[in-house]
């Protein structure tokens, strides 16, 4: 029988994936003693330039994967399986790697179970689009969803080969744009399966000769590709810990100060969510996005939104009951981002906030004043910004190993460098293709 291979994957900054390929014969070898890696392989930019770095040439680190995500996925008989698996970076003592976001964001989870008492469930709304066949004028339809009903069932089937729980598939507003969703997953899984749904979403594509982005946006009057996290909490006996009827917001007075946080720090930390050139362009008023750090009561445009229930029960709308982070897009890294969302939610909690009222209008009609004196700021208008606001956030510096902070923003600002003289259309083409 010819030999195989499978890849041994790292995600990276650019919330993309890179790594080794090893024969599938000797992988359980291989998973022991780990692969060799580069520590400069983390400023990559999604462009494949490579920003500044503290490691220069020098240094080794090694990926560890972890067995269980490991997917094997039959796309058909034409093409090749998906056969994969995800990495964490550890140093060559055996120890965490403190540049390895999926290890910063296991710890955060971890801390938020040690000093809370709760188990985060998420799961990653994700949209995209094909990027050829315009179909302008068939959105959320029957007829839109019959183009792509072969790959929709091409994808769900690979979704659940690789063990996910998919929700709904369906033809969104933006031309072209679909929306996948799964089912919430506890802990680090959710944002495991964040990252293989997007490398599946491509694979499935490749086989019918297609392309698929998800890109944040895809031309400046174009409609955003968000990837709205839905969040939920249980406590230390597996219990619904999010929803409180006669509590403010509906919400446990931890659930609150989680929210509180994660709005009081937003500012500071959207760089993470949001990271790339474009993301600010969709991050306006009236883009069904987010423009300010405010709690919406079932409003597309705040940022942090209560969903709606269904449940007629008490018991199965403590169930239901889940907030939505709305500014992530396919930019981020999954693991940074719940990193960031935990971190800032555990910092509420740290401090006892409580849940800010929700708002429930169009804060682009109020003043800068009105809005300050409701605690509720303009999200940063642009990366650049929102790097100098994460900079100079000393909070957030001590929410992850030192100097991690330093090298994403120098990633990130490398990024940046390399669209110097690019045209508008040119960096939203390169977005298109990097997504």
């Amino acid at each position: 029988m010819r030999e195989t291979l499978m890849m041994a994957c790292v995600a990276d900054f650019s919330g993309r994936l890179r790594g080794k390929g090893i024969p599938v014969s000797g992988r359980h070898e291989r998973f022991g003693k780990g692969l060799g890696w580069t520590p400069t392989n983390i400023q990559i930019t999604c462009f494949d330039t490579i920003s500044d770095s503290p490691f220069g040439s020098f240094g080794d680190v090694v990926m560890k994967p972890d067995a269980e995500t490991e997917i094997d996925v039959d796309l058909g008989d034409a093409v090749p399986r998906e056969h994969l698996v995800l990495s964490d970076i550890h140093q060559g003592d055996g120890t965490v790697w403190p540049f390895c976001i999926r290890s910063a964001c296991k710890a955060a989870l971890a801390d938020l179970e040690a000093e809370a008492g709760l188990t985060l469930f998420s799961t990653f709304e994700h949209e995209f689009m094909f990027k050829s066949e315009a179909d302008a004028g068939f959105a959320y339809s029957l007829r839109g969803f019959r183009k792509r009903k072969a790959f929709g069932e091409l994808f769900v089937d690979a979704l659940v080969q690789a063990g996910m729980k998919p929700d709904t598939f369906l033809r969104e507003y933006g031309d072209r744009q679909f929306e996948i969703t799964v089912d919430p997953e506890a802990g680090i899984r959710s944002a495991d399966q964040a990252v293989l749904l997007r490398e599946l979403a491509h694979a499935c594509a490749d086989t019918m000769g297609e392309e698929v982005t998800f890109t944040p946006l895809s031309a400046p009057d174009g409609i955003g590709n968000g990837v709205h996290i839905h969040l939920s909490f249980r406590d230390r006996e597996g219990r619904p810990a999010t929803y409180d009827p006669a509590m403010p917001a509906n919400m446990t007075a931890k659930a609150g100060a989680f929210v509180a946080g994660i709005l009081k720090y937003l500012n500071e930390f959207v760089a993470i969510a949001a990271p790339s050139a474009i993301s600010y362009r969709r991050l306006t008023p009236h883009r069904w996005s987010a423009a300010y750090n405010n709690l919406g009561d079932r409003d597309r445009e705040a940022a942090v939104r209560i969903c709606s229930l269904s449940a007629q029960t008490e018991e199965g709308k403590a169930k239901q009951f889940n907030v939505e982070f709305r500014p992530t897009d396919a930019a981020a890294s999954p693991y940074f981002a719940i990193a960031a969302l935990v971190r800032a939610g555990l910092q509420g909690i740290r401090e006892g906030l409580s849940v800010p009222e929700p708002t429930r209008e169009d804060l682009s009609l109020l003043s800068a004043e009105a809005l300050a004196g409701r605690g509720i700021a303009r999200l940063p208008e642009s990366l650049g910004e929102a790097l100098d606001n994460l900079a100079a956030s000393e909070t957030v510096r001590g929410w992850f190993p030192p100097g991690l902070i330093d090298v994403y923003v120098a990633h990130k600002r490398g990024e940046l460098a390399s669209l110097e003289g690019k045209t508008e259309d040119e960096i939203f083409a390169a977005y298109a293709r990097a997504y």
